[in-house]
């Protein structure tokens, strides 16, 4: 006999795959969604692959009653609703704040103020809050620099620099005792999520597990967000004839890991009490240039006729390199990345294909121009 699960932001990306997962394992699946515009378009109807088994409650996550009612007879919950876009969260900061932040505050004063049966939460973090990631100075050893500074970037050196020597430095696998640093309101609010859910968690003795979600993609994403990730950014643009704008010099890395993979991450976390009240990484331990990224989507997608447009403008918060060091998740979770960067990009480029996206690119590009966070 399965559990009765609630899934917030179930009806997302990854939330509907990891519902799919956990109706597939027999349990009884709850899913508590806002159906945004920004992601589920105008008509805020539910996406046609959110799995018919599921019971959908439609609902803001700042609304506590309605909360409150998902909440009933639930044994675990994976908490994944939230504003979702770095650089929009930089000039809407209220409302980022206001869903991400006092959004899980909700969830955690019903935890801990009214009658439930949870035993389990799953919290989704993020990279972001490593803002840069670990490096290493051929002098110094290991160095966890903060952001490039304004004299750096306009003279449009990109690479990372010792805070000691001020040397190049090289980026390391990025573990999770690396020093916090988010550059973002959104990347706060993640941190947020984390240290509100694991301090509660283990104020009232509920098991609770963040888990550091790297750069995330596969099926579902959407297309039309201009907030949502890369990969999918790119598809769009590629989608409406249109090249994938690069910022700095395209060099910067990324660790890209399938949707499948977190979602086995998740039910992992779920499963293992090994990983209760502590956070982990889950990534695919390799980084990508996001213009390797761009190239491979063009070909694929127009047989590399559209060439990526390369900018070598900074967009403010942006870090230069971070991947994941797995060794907390191997060894918490038993979790091990299956799904390489090209089948990953089969699986993504098999649905691309079949869909269409209204390419919202230059609507971006003027707002974060408008608020000069664009160098």
């Amino acid at each position: 006999m399965g559990e009765k699960i609630l899934v917030t932001g179930g009806a997302g990306f990854i939330g509907s795959f990891l519902v799919d997962a956990l109706v597939e394992g027999g349990n009884e699946v709850r899913v508590y969604d806002a159906l945004v515009p920004q992601v589920h378009g105008p008509d805020q109807a539910a996406p046609a692959y959110l799995n018919p088994a599921t019971e959908l409650i439609k609902g803001d996550i700042r609304d506590r009653e309605a909360l409150a009612q998902a909440l009933a007879g639930i044994d675990v919950v994976f908490h994944l609703a939230a504003a979702v876009g770095v650089g929009q969260s930089m000039y809407q900061i209220q409302y980022y704040t206001d869903v991400n932040s006092l959004g899980g505050a909700v969830l955690l004063d019903l935890l801990a103020n009214v009658k439930h049966n949870v035993r389990k939460i799953v919290v989704a973090s993020s990279m972001s809050i490593y803002g840069e990631g670990k490096y290493h100075c051929d002098e110094h050893g290991t160095v966890y620099p903060r952001l490039r500074t304004e004299d750096q970037l306009k003279a449009r050196q990109w690479e990372m620099r010792c805070p000691h020597c001020r040397r190049e430095v090289r980026p390391l696998p990025t573990d999770e005792d690396k020093p916090l640093y988010p550059t973002s309101i959104y990347a706060i609010t993640k941190r947020d999520h984390e240290e509100m859910f694991l301090s509660t968690g283990f104020a009232y003795g509920i098991p609770a597990v963040a888990l550091r979600f790297f750069n995330t993609y596969g099926p579902r994403q959407a297309l039309s967000n201009p907030y949502t990730g890369v990969m999918a950014i790119f598809s769009g643009r590629l989608l409406n004839e249109q090249p994938p704008v690069i910022y700095e010099d395209g060099k910067q890395s990324r660790d890209f890991v399938h949707v499948r993979d977190i979602v086995r991450g998740l039910l992992l976390a779920m499963e293992r009490p090994e990983a209760d009240y502590q956070v982990c990484n889950l990534g695919t331990g390799a980084s990508t240039s996001v213009l390797e990224i761009a190239e491979m989507l063009s070909q694929q997608l127009t047989g590399g006729e559209i060439k990526p447009e390369i900018r070598n403008q900074f967009r403010a918060g942006d870090i230069r390199h971070c991947y994941a060091d797995l060794t907390a998740a191997r060894r918490l979770l038993g979790f091990e990345p299956r799904i390489s960067l090209a089948e990953g990009l089969d699986d993504l480029l098999a649905w691309v294909r079949e869909q269409s996206a209204e390419d919202r690119f230059d609507q971006v590009e003027k707002e974060l121009a408008n608020k000069s966070l664009v160098v």
